[in-house]
Protein backbone atom coordinates (compact mmCIF):
# COMPACT_ATOMS: atom_id res chain seq x y z
CA UNK A 1 0.00 0.00 0.00
CA UNK A 2 3.11 2.91 0.97
CA UNK A 3 4.66 1.44 -2.16
CA UNK A 4 1.21 2.18 -4.21
CA UNK A 5 1.07 5.61 -2.62
CA UNK A 6 4.38 6.92 -3.01
CA UNK A 7 4.20 5.57 -6.66
CA UNK A 8 1.13 7.43 -7.23
CA UNK A 9 2.64 10.73 -5.61
CA UNK A 10 5.68 10.74 -7.85
CA UNK A 11 3.74 9.90 -10.49
CA UNK A 12 1.63 13.55 -9.78
CA UNK A 13 5.11 15.54 -9.13
CA UNK A 14 5.56 14.05 -12.69
CA UNK A 15 2.84 14.98 -14.43
CA UNK A 16 2.52 18.67 -12.69
CA UNK A 17 5.92 19.30 -13.91
CA UNK A 18 5.15 18.04 -16.97
CA UNK A 19 2.04 20.54 -17.47
CA UNK A 20 4.90 23.19 -16.51
CA UNK A 21 6.66 23.28 -20.01
CA UNK A 22 8.84 26.71 -20.58
CA UNK A 23 7.96 27.95 -24.12
CA UNK A 24 10.48 29.62 -25.96
CA UNK A 25 10.26 31.21 -29.38
CA UNK A 26 13.21 31.97 -31.84
CA UNK A 27 12.31 34.51 -34.12
CA UNK A 28 14.82 35.78 -37.08
CA UNK A 29 14.97 36.98 -40.34
CA UNK A 30 18.51 36.20 -42.22
CA UNK A 31 19.29 36.86 -46.02
CA UNK A 32 23.20 35.64 -45.63
CA UNK A 33 22.53 32.55 -43.08
CA UNK A 34 24.55 34.43 -40.17
CA UNK A 35 21.50 35.04 -38.22
CA UNK A 36 19.60 31.80 -39.13
CA UNK A 37 22.81 30.72 -37.40
CA UNK A 38 22.87 32.41 -34.53
CA UNK A 39 19.28 32.00 -33.72
CA UNK A 40 19.82 28.01 -34.10
CA UNK A 41 22.19 28.28 -31.33
CA UNK A 42 19.87 30.24 -29.16
CA UNK A 43 17.42 27.08 -29.66
CA UNK A 44 20.05 24.91 -28.38
CA UNK A 45 21.09 26.88 -25.50
CA UNK A 46 17.26 27.45 -24.55
CA UNK A 47 17.18 23.37 -24.92
CA UNK A 48 19.75 22.75 -22.45
CA UNK A 49 17.24 23.90 -19.46
CA UNK A 50 15.36 20.95 -18.56
CA UNK A 51 10.88 21.01 -19.51
CA UNK A 52 11.92 23.72 -22.19
CA UNK A 53 10.45 23.63 -25.70
CA UNK A 54 11.94 25.28 -28.09
CA UNK A 55 10.30 26.71 -31.82
CA UNK A 56 12.84 28.55 -34.20
CA UNK A 57 11.35 29.97 -36.77
CA UNK A 58 12.03 32.98 -39.92
CA UNK A 59 10.10 35.80 -39.59
CA UNK A 60 8.01 35.00 -42.18
CA UNK A 61 7.24 30.80 -40.63
CA UNK A 62 5.99 33.31 -37.32
CA UNK A 63 2.53 33.86 -36.36
CA UNK A 64 0.79 35.62 -33.78
CA UNK A 65 -0.37 32.11 -32.47
CA UNK A 66 3.42 31.25 -31.95
CA UNK A 67 3.66 34.49 -30.14
CA UNK A 68 1.17 34.07 -27.79
CA UNK A 69 2.03 31.04 -27.35
CA UNK A 70 5.77 31.65 -25.88
CA UNK A 71 6.80 32.10 -22.39
CA UNK A 72 9.69 33.72 -23.52
CA UNK A 73 10.19 35.22 -27.59
CA UNK A 74 13.85 36.20 -28.69
CA UNK A 75 14.54 38.11 -31.93
CA UNK A 76 17.21 37.97 -34.25
CA UNK A 77 17.72 40.70 -37.14
CA UNK A 78 20.41 41.47 -39.30
CA UNK A 79 22.08 45.09 -39.35
CA UNK A 80 20.14 46.94 -41.76
CA UNK A 81 21.38 50.72 -42.03
CA UNK A 82 22.02 50.71 -38.46
CA UNK A 83 18.40 49.60 -37.98
CA UNK A 84 16.29 46.68 -37.23
CA UNK A 85 15.76 45.32 -40.63
CA UNK A 86 12.12 45.58 -42.20
CA UNK A 87 10.82 41.78 -42.04
CA UNK A 88 11.45 41.53 -38.23
CA UNK A 89 9.88 45.31 -37.68
CA UNK A 90 7.05 44.23 -39.67
CA UNK A 91 6.69 40.97 -37.26
CA UNK A 92 7.16 43.33 -34.58
CA UNK A 93 4.32 45.18 -35.77
CA UNK A 94 2.25 42.79 -35.87
CA UNK A 95 1.99 41.14 -32.54
CA UNK A 96 -1.19 41.87 -30.63
CA UNK A 97 -1.27 44.78 -27.98
CA UNK A 98 -5.31 44.85 -26.98
CA UNK A 99 -5.48 43.75 -23.44
CA UNK A 100 -1.64 43.30 -23.38
CA UNK A 101 -1.51 39.38 -23.98
CA UNK A 102 2.75 39.90 -23.89
CA UNK A 103 2.66 41.75 -20.49
CA UNK A 104 5.22 39.52 -18.72
CA UNK A 105 6.62 36.98 -20.85
CA UNK A 106 10.36 37.37 -21.08
CA UNK A 107 12.23 39.21 -24.20
CA UNK A 108 15.38 39.07 -25.42
CA UNK A 109 17.40 40.11 -28.50
CA UNK A 110 20.29 39.20 -30.88
CA UNK A 111 21.95 40.50 -34.13
CA UNK A 112 24.68 39.66 -36.41
CA UNK A 113 26.43 42.38 -38.34
CA UNK A 114 29.09 42.70 -40.71
CA UNK A 115 31.40 44.69 -38.57
CA UNK A 116 32.65 45.90 -35.50
CA UNK A 117 30.57 48.48 -34.36
CA UNK A 118 28.24 48.45 -36.99
CA UNK A 119 25.01 49.07 -35.14
CA UNK A 120 25.08 45.65 -33.68
CA UNK A 121 23.82 47.38 -30.01
CA UNK A 122 21.68 49.68 -31.98
CA UNK A 123 19.67 46.85 -33.69
CA UNK A 124 19.34 45.22 -29.94
CA UNK A 125 18.04 48.09 -28.28
CA UNK A 126 15.36 48.75 -31.21
CA UNK A 127 14.30 45.15 -30.73
CA UNK A 128 14.42 45.41 -26.42
CA UNK A 129 12.70 48.92 -26.86
CA UNK A 130 9.78 47.70 -29.11
CA UNK A 131 9.28 44.32 -26.53
CA UNK A 132 9.08 46.53 -23.51
CA UNK A 133 6.35 48.73 -24.68
CA UNK A 134 4.61 44.99 -25.02
CA UNK A 135 5.26 44.99 -21.10
CA UNK A 136 7.65 42.36 -21.37
CA UNK A 137 10.33 41.29 -19.18
CA UNK A 138 13.95 42.25 -21.30
CA UNK A 139 16.94 40.35 -20.38
CA UNK A 140 20.44 40.25 -21.62
CA UNK A 141 23.15 37.42 -21.80
CA UNK A 142 24.66 36.26 -18.83
CA UNK A 143 27.27 38.80 -18.38
CA UNK A 144 28.54 42.26 -18.94
CA UNK A 145 30.53 41.27 -22.05
CA UNK A 146 26.91 40.41 -24.31
CA UNK A 147 24.85 42.92 -22.07
CA UNK A 148 22.21 43.81 -24.77
CA UNK A 149 22.05 39.95 -25.84
CA UNK A 150 24.13 38.57 -28.31
CA UNK A 151 25.85 39.87 -31.66
CA UNK A 152 27.92 38.41 -34.31
CA UNK A 153 30.43 39.99 -36.68
CA UNK A 154 30.33 38.48 -39.70
CA UNK A 155 32.03 40.65 -42.34
CA UNK A 156 34.88 42.10 -40.90
CA UNK A 157 38.50 40.30 -40.23
CA UNK A 158 39.22 38.39 -38.28
CA UNK A 159 35.27 37.43 -38.53
CA UNK A 160 33.49 36.16 -40.89
CA UNK A 161 36.59 35.01 -43.62
CA UNK A 162 34.85 31.56 -44.32
CA UNK A 163 31.35 32.72 -44.51
CA UNK A 164 30.44 31.12 -41.41
CA UNK A 165 29.86 32.69 -38.01
CA UNK A 166 32.77 32.09 -35.51
CA UNK A 167 32.45 30.04 -33.27
CA UNK A 168 32.54 32.52 -30.13
CA UNK A 169 29.42 34.01 -31.23
CA UNK A 170 27.06 30.96 -31.38
CA UNK A 171 29.09 30.43 -27.82
CA UNK A 172 27.16 33.83 -26.49
CA UNK A 173 24.14 32.71 -28.40
CA UNK A 174 23.65 29.38 -26.65
CA UNK A 175 24.23 30.70 -23.61
CA UNK A 176 21.62 33.50 -24.24
CA UNK A 177 19.04 31.41 -24.96
CA UNK A 178 20.06 29.22 -22.14
CA UNK A 179 19.61 32.18 -19.70
CA UNK A 180 16.20 33.54 -21.07
CA UNK A 181 14.52 29.93 -20.47
CA UNK A 182 15.95 29.27 -17.08
CA UNK A 183 14.44 33.02 -15.92
CA UNK A 184 11.42 32.40 -18.08
CA UNK A 185 11.38 28.86 -15.98
CA UNK A 186 11.30 30.24 -12.63
CA UNK A 187 9.06 33.02 -13.59
CA UNK A 188 6.66 30.62 -14.88
CA UNK A 189 6.71 28.45 -11.48
CA UNK A 190 6.54 32.30 -9.46
CA UNK A 191 2.93 32.46 -7.86
CA UNK A 192 0.68 34.95 -10.20
CA UNK A 193 0.87 37.58 -7.04
CA UNK A 194 4.49 37.77 -8.13
CA UNK A 195 4.79 38.30 -12.02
Amino acid sequence: MLKKILFLSLLGIWLIQAGETTRVLVVYYSKDGHTKAMAQAVGEGASRVPGTRVRVLSVTQAHNQDVLWADAIVVGSPVYNANVAPPVQSFINRWPFRGEPLKNKVGAAFTTGGGISAGEELVQLNILHSMLVFGMIVVGGPHWQQAFGASAITGEAPFGQEKQVDERFLEKAKQLGQRVARIASRLKAAPAADR
